[in-house]
């Protein structure tokens, strides 16, 4: 090339055009590093804020158990002192050991008769072994009971909203743990309706409107003294118009030995299965920890009545006898989908059975 076309406007405005073209692509390159840098930034502090509310929630779970923790401690004992020589009688101080922590005749034995099998295998030869074996059984128990995810946290196919019926006998906390669930829900993005189907009690739908406003959830229809299957009724029709993806139900304590009441509570069921032209997605029958294993017997009766899909166990924090829920989920094979560890709006919890047993039978630190 001359000199001349080196010097001519075509071949200036070319390299113009080729400087800025350049330019360009540093600012691209620049701009896409910039951008793969601020990626793993932010997964960064995703993985920090998850492990930071894995941590709370693991706190919470272990606060909420200390005093069941301290009725498992016997496994702990029986452990450091376990000799093959003593077997057969430290087993017979291990299923009183687990009867004293409540699990029930039935679930203590099948426990420790596992421990016994494992002994008589030869594959249980230390204390360390006794005490795992002890945990997995338990959890086995726990995971018996089937699958413990709600219905709108699987994320069912059904037509929305998805309807959770939570059941219980008075002063279980059903009304509590409606709002909580409902706070769980905004958390997870839901749009929240709450159902005042208890039209007995003064307080219940002053209540639970409270509730609503607290967590910012969507309020049915208040209509005290009305019959329940109707305010039911209407509520999942007004939740229909609005779009929401859950709607909660509440309903009137009772107690489970009173056949009208039940009955009552079986119209309440079926006026919500006309109103969806299905079953409601979940019915939750909220237990009270602190009275044990005459939780079975409550369940039981609940079950028959209205097909229990699952359970939501409250005021563990308050009770010693956390050991119950092994009991109960093993007399029933039904699923703890909840628990409640303290009085907090975020203390209840998803049930998880592995971290509940290690919440009860935490390991020992190292040395």
């Amino acid at each position: 090339m001359s000199a001349r076309d080196m010097a001519s406007p075509r071949h200036a405005s070319g390299g113009r055009n080729v400087a800025k073209t350049c330019r360009k692509a540093r600012g691209r390159r620049g701009r896409d590093v910039t951008r793969a840098s601020a990626q793993p930034d932010a997964l960064r502090r995703l993985g920090n804020v998850l492990r930071e509310k894995a941590r709370a929630d693991w706190k919470r779970l272990t606060d909420g158990t200390e005093r069941s923790r301290a009725t498992f401690s016997v496994v702990d004992e029986l452990a450091a002192l376990w000799t093959l020589d003593e077997s057969e009688a430290l087993l017979e101080e291990l299923e009183d050991g687990l009867l004293a922590a409540d699990l029930g005749p039935d679930t203590a034995r099948q426990v420790a008769d596992v421990v016994r099998q494992g002994v008589k295998l030869g594959e249980m030869r230390d204390g360390n072994a006794i005490r795992d074996a002890v945990k997995d059984a338990l959890v086995r128990v726990l995971e018996g009971g089937g699958d413990a995810t709600l219905a709108w946290e699987a994320e069912v196919a059904n037509a929305r909203p998805l309807v959770g019926m939570i059941v219980g006998v008075n002063g279980g906390g059903k009304t509590t743990t409606i709002g909580k669930m409902a706070h769980r829900c905004q958390l997870q993005g839901r749009r929240v309706m709450l159902a005042a189907g208890d039209t007995f009690r003064a307080a219940a739908g002053e209540q639970l409107q409270a509730w609503a406003h607290r967590t910012q959830a969507k309020m049915g229809p208040v209509r005290m003294q009305a019959k329940p299957s109707g305010v039911l009724y209407a509520t999942v029709q007004a939740a229909q118009e609005e779009g929401v993806d859950v709607l909660l139900a509440d309903t009137s304590g009772r107690l489970h030995t009173n056949t009208d009441l039940m009955q009552e509570l079986q119209g309440c069921k079926k006026s919500l299965t006309k109103a969806l032209g299905r079953e409601p997605d979940e019915v939750l029958l909220v237990l009270d920890g602190t009275t044990g294993l005459n939780m079975v017997g409550q369940a039981k009766e609940f079950a028959q009545a209205v097909g229990v899909t699952g359970l939501v166990l409250t005021k563990l924090d308050g009770t010693s006898k956390g050991g119950a829920v092994v009991g109960v989920v093993n007399a029933l094979k039904l699923p703890v989908k909840l628990i409640g560890v303290g009085e907090g709006i975020d203390d209840l919890q998803p049930f998880n059975p592995r971290a509940f047993v290690d919440a009860l039978l935490p390991e020992k630190p190292s040395k």
